[in-house]
C-alpha cells in the first residue's frame, strides 16, 4: 500500500533548495548493489510507495523496469498505479499546481537524483544514502524534524515508519584549543518496523535503485567497456608486432 501521508512529506521537504545543499557531516559508503536484481527490486517497490506519490521520476517509463528483472505483470500489479499503463513515464499522483500552491514549489523530478548530487564532498548515492539515515527528532522544527547531513532540512523523514526515532549522541573533542562536539553515533529513542541494521539494509537498495534509475545503461556500458579494453590490448600486441615484422628489413 503505498504511503500517501510520508510521500507528502517528501514533497513538503524534498525542494530544490533542499536538494542543492551539500554534506555537512563526512558521507557513509552506499553498498554498491546496482548490478544486484533483487536489492533493485526492493528499492523500486519503495521508491514508488514512498516517493513517487509527490516526486516523479518523468524520464523513467515503468516498462524499463523489465531490465531489472521485473515482467509486465509483476510491474503492473505491484509499481504502478490504478490508471498508469505500463508504457507511461513514472508521474507523480500529486497535481503539479496543487503541491506548488500547498508547499511553495513543485517536488523536483527525482530521475537524475542520484548523479545530480555528486559534489566534492562525495558521490551521490553516498549523499542519499547518509540523508537517509541522519534525520532526527527536532521539536524546534516546523516539521519536527532535522538531518545531519542537511542542516535544517525542510523535509520530514520521509521513512519515519521503518526507522522509527533517534537522537544523536555526542561527544567533546578539543579543535584549534577549542572544546567542541563531534557526533559519536545515535540512540534509538522509538523502534520503527524495521530494526536498524533492516532499515539500513532497506535504504541501501532504495540508493541503488536511485542510482540505477539516473543511468539504467551504465551497467552495460561498464561490461561493454571491458571488452572494448580487452580488444584494444590485444590490437595493441598485434599492431605491434606487425610493425616489427614490415620494418625489420629495413636499415
Amino acid at each position: 500500500m503505498k504511503k500517501i501521508l510520508l510521500a507528502l512529506g517528501l514533497a513538503l521537504g524534498m525542494s530544490g533548495a533542499a536538494l542543492a545543499a551539500g554534506a555537512s557531516i563526512p558521507l557513509d559508503k552506499a553498498p554498491q548493489r546496482t548490478n544486484d536484481m533483487a536489492a533493485l527490486q526492493n528499492g523500486a517497490k519503495l521508491f514508488v510507495n514512498y516517493c513517487l506519490n509527490c516526486h516523479s521520476a518523468a524520464f523513467m517509463r515503468y516498462n524499463r523496469l523489465r531490465d531489472i528483472g521485473l515482467n509486465d505483470k509483476q510491474i503492473a500489479e505491484n509499481l504502478t498505479f490504478a490508471t498508469d499503463k505500463i508504457g507511461d513515464t513514472m508521474k507523480a499522483a500529486i497535481d503539479p499546481a496543487m503541491a506548488k500552491a500547498w508547499f511553495g514549489k513543485v517536488p523536483p523530478d527525482l530521475t537524475l537524483v542520484a548523479r545530480s548530487r555528486s559534489s566534492k564532498a562525495g558521490p551521490g548515492p553516498d549523499y542519499l544514502y547518509t540523508l537517509l539515515r541522519t534525520y532526527y527528532r527536532d521539536d524546534t522544527k516546523p516539521t519536527g524534524w532535522n538531518n545531519k547531513a542537511f542542516p535544517n532540512i525542510g523535509m520530514p523523514n520521509p521513512l519515519w515508519e521503518l526507522q522509527g526515532e533517534q537522537k544523536p549522541v555526542y561527544r567533546k573533542v578539543m579543535s584549534h584549543g577549542q572544546e567542541v562536539e563531534v557526533l559519536a553515533g545515535w540512540e534509538q529513542v522509538k523502534p520503527g518496523t524495521m530494526t536498524p541494521a533492516e532499515y539500513d539494509q532497506n535504504v541501501g537498495d532504495l540508493v541503488a535503485y536511485l542510482q540505477w534509475m539516473a543511468e539504467p545503461a551504465a551497467n552495460s556500458r561498464v561490461r561493454i567497456g571491458v571488452w572494448v579494453l580487452i580488444f584494444l590490448g590485444f590490437f595493441t600486441v598485434v599492431a605491434w608486432r606487425l610493425n616489427a615484422a614490415y620494418w625489420k628489413d629495413v636499415k
